[in-house]
């Protein structure tokens, strides 16, 4: 049930943003143990000056190829699960993309996941992974 919100520059190649959407998926799939058809994503190209951040935080520098990942999912996961999560996609981009480690941001906000989510008509679903 996790719904991803994929922001990058608008001038990466096409490939490099699939390619990100779908390492999210499978980090999702291994620490979260998501259903593999439990894939909603929203990549939102931007243009360079729409992206706004320091070139330097917490002593992590900063490209002009970062990408923002927001994920919101049902509460229940450890923060174990979450620190691998966030290893295993920043991993994923760094080796399979142009995309450094470094420009990889990842929030993760988490909620209910009875009462906060209807995937159609008009009815709250209860998930059973969770």
């Amino acid at each position: 049930m996790p719904l991803v919100r994929i922001s990058l520059r608008k001038d990466l190649p096409d490939c490099t943003k699939s390619t990100v959407s779908e390492i999210i998926h499978r980090a999702l799939i291994k620490e979260f143990r998501i259903p593999e058809n439990d894939y909603f994503h929203i990549i939102e190209e931007l243009e360079p000056r729409q992206l706004i951040y320091p070139k330097e935080y917490l002593g992590i520098v900063h490209s002009d190829q970062l990408v923002f990942i927001q994920i919101i999912a049902g509460l229940g996961r450890t923060v174990t699960q979450k620190r691998a999560l966030y290893a295993e996609v920043a991993k994923g981009i760094s080796e399979e993309t142009i995309i450094r480690s470094e420009d990889v941001i990842i929030t993760l906000i988490e909620n209910d996941g009875y009462a906060n989510w209807s995937f159609g008509n008009g009815e709250s679903q209860k998930p059973t992974h969770i």
